[in-house]
């Protein structure tokens, strides 16, 4: 029975992510993400329900839309897959069993998954569009308000002064960054990392997210040895801004996941 559990887990994931894939090319876009039909962004033409099956619709029609054969890109099939195998390793993590499921284990993989969705949302949008959605943060912001209520409700551990530290940590910097925008029309790209930073911390905890850091700056610097190494034409300077959140996304999931798996 667990088996079937865990493949329910992995289609959920997959769902999410498949929605995951169209917010995070509508939320700069300023499109709506809730009630707006699902469209090719090639043809507009308004997808069906065979269409929009995460993962089995983009192999069944080899990568290309049903309507006029464009290619549809293959981060939305990444996603998905990514977003399934994501859920399960969180539930992993967290041992859920059917025959030991606990409100507590419920609410704690409830809280895992808003969380790996505001990374995730953090993190394409990053990757596609450099820079960091400020209404992605309100949505971490969210779920951050009702994970530290659970907190105070069922943990007798719980650190009121550690979030206040940060929050007023938080507080200065979107102070700093809003008068940042005034002055030069546009938000400081460093500022908001380390907002980031502080939202891992909150979420996770210190080592976690340092952890998270030094991996994210190993990987930008592998990427950045391989773009000079293979890089056609020596003399031609970088000028692609490596996505820094987006690293650090990816880099503070892996932390955490094998972080509890370890500790198992």
């Amino acid at each position: 029975m667990n088996i079937v559990l865990y493949i329910i887990i992995f289609i959920m994931g997959s769902v999410f992510g498949s929605f995951l894939t169209l917010a995070t090319y509508r939320i700069p876009l300023n499109e709506d993400i809730t009630h707006k039909h699902s469209y090719c962004p090639k043809c507009n033409h308004k997808l069906n329900f065979l269409d929009l099956i995460p993962i089995l619709s983009y192999v069944c029609l080899r990568g290309r839309c049903r309507y006029c054969k464009a290619k549809i890109s293959p981060r939305y099939f990444i996603i998905e897959l990514l977003c399934g195998i994501a859920f399960v390793l969180l539930a992993l993590v967290l041992r859920i069993n059917i025959y030991t499921l606990t409100i507590i284990k419920l609410l704690n993989f409830i809280f895992g998954i808003l969380y790996i969705v505001f990374l995730f949302l953090i993190g394409g949008i990053d990757k596609e569009h450099h820079y960091l959605d400020k209404r992605v943060f309100i949505y971490g912001l969210i779920v951050a308000l009702g994970y530290w209520i659970y907190e105070i409700i069922y943990s007798t551990s719980f650190n009121v002064n550690r979030i206040i530290i940060y929050l007023l940590i938080a507080i200065v910097i979107i102070i700093v960054n809003t008068y940042q925008m005034k002055k030069k029309g546009k938000d400081s790209y460093a500022l908001s990392v380390l907002l980031l930073c502080i939202f891992s911390a909150l979420f996770t905890n210190e080592v976690i997210t340092i952890i998270s850091i030094i991996m994210a700056l190993l990987i930008i610097a592998i990427d950045e040895l391989i773009l000079r190494i293979f890089k056609k034409d020596k003399k031609e300077k970088t000028t692609n801004t490596q996505p820094i959140a987006f690293y650090l996304c990816i880099a503070n999931f892996i932390t955490l996941i094998f972080a509890n798996l370890i500790l198992l």
